[in-house]
């Protein structure tokens, strides 16, 4: 089963171990404001880099590079629904926050 195209992202390095997340369908870049809320962004900014961490159970995790929480990184992370989470509410250890990258050619 091929994946829907409108939800296909690429994602870029930056620089070691930061990386950009963009919509392959609309060009936007995802972005975190100082809220922890995501949205997307045409033009890449400071607010779009994401640092990459490969966890142990080998599926990655991705926290905003510029915002924190309280002195917490604010992770990327998506719902049951498959709706993004407030950065603030989110920890390493929670499953909503690993994702596993592929390959789609």
């Amino acid at each position: 089963m091929l994946p829907c195209p409108a939800g296909i992202v690429e994602i870029r390095s930056v620089r070691v171990g930061v990386v950009a997340i963009r919509a392959v369908h609309t060009g936007f870049y995802l972005a975190m404001n100082k809220r922890g809320r995501l949205y997307g962004s045409k033009e890449f900014s400071p607010n779009c880099k994401f640092t990459e961490r490969i966890e142990e159970n080998g599926y990655n995790t991705y926290a905003s590079l510029r915002w924190r929480h309280h002195g917490r990184p604010m992770f990327l992370s998506l719902n049951s629904k498959g709706r993004p989470q407030r950065g603030g509410k989110t920890r390493r250890q929670h499953l909503s926050t690993h994702f596993l990258p592929m390959l789609v050619s």
